[in-house]
């Protein structure tokens, strides 16, 4: 009955004991996740971070002990570590409720190059450097297979044509008829035809005669007047008198 007793009591200890041991590790767990950023990531694509390449798949980053800006990538069971990397102290504005990514601008046909890394409700991030060595990749989608083509089919060689020889003429064919007179043939000339002759000079306008020049008149025709007047009067006296006498 005591032993009974006894094997209930431990039972009951042991479980109180690993009750209280899992509530003790469920914080401490979450602690330590906040404190070392401990982030799983998946990309789909070749990825970088600053040098280090990363195939498609999932790896973890967390946070080294000893700085707050050295950041260990790992593979999903952190069962290797690929490589520690130093961080620039990067900040933002408005803090978001996920873990939030940004990458640079790579040039087409290179891996995608991981810039900022802000762990959940955190204002202080981590900016990772451009990768001085930007790793090509290739294209996604494989080059298309070109179609055989299907084999030239063989040219068989035409038949020869048939040759027939020519019947032989007629006797009165041999005779060969004297050529037709020839009719002369004019040969068109290119010759330009005759320039008009020269305008021939207009005739030359007589040249003006010199108009004669008369004199002014410059005797009046009053004095004759006066002249005839004085005779008449003359005359009319002579006959005056001698009329008297």
């Amino acid at each position: 009955m005591r032993s009974d007793f006894l094997k209930k009591m431990v039972f009951c200890g042991a479980v109180v004991s690993a009750i209280a041991l899992t509530a003790s590790m469920l914080p401490f767990r979450a602690q330590a996740d906040s404190w070392d950023k401990m982030t799983l990531l998946t990309v789909d694509q070749p990825t970088q971070v600053s040098d280090t390449y990363l195939e498609p798949g999932t790896y973890m980053f967390k946070l080294a002990n000893s700085d707050r800006h050295i950041v260990q990538i790992f593979n999903k069971d952190r069962s290797h570590l690929i490589n520690t990397i130093i961080a620039i102290p990067s900040y933002r504005v408005f803090p978001t409720s996920d873990t939030k990514i940004s990458y640079w601008e790579t040039p087409p046909g290179t891996a995608k190059a991981v810039r900022t890394w802000f762990y959940p409700g955190d204002v202080d991030g981590q900016e990772f450097r451009y990768p001085q060595n930007l790793r090509q990749i290739a294209a996604v989608t494989p080059p298309p297979a070109f179609a055989p083509q299907p084999p030239a089919a063989e040219e068989t060689p035409a038949p020869a044509p048939a040759v027939t020889e020519p019947e032989p003429p007629a006797p009165q064919a041999l005779e060969q008829a004297p050529p037709p007179p020839q009719e002369p043939v004019e040969i068109a000339q290119n010759t330009p035809p005759p320039s008009p002759p020269p305008p021939s000079p207009a005739p030359a306008a007589p040249a003006p005669q010199p108009e004669e020049q008369t004199l002014p008149k410059t005797a009046s025709p009053y004095p004759l007047f006066g002249l005839g007047g004085l005779i008449a009067l003359g005359l009319y006296a002579a006959l005056r008198i001698k009329r008297i006498a």
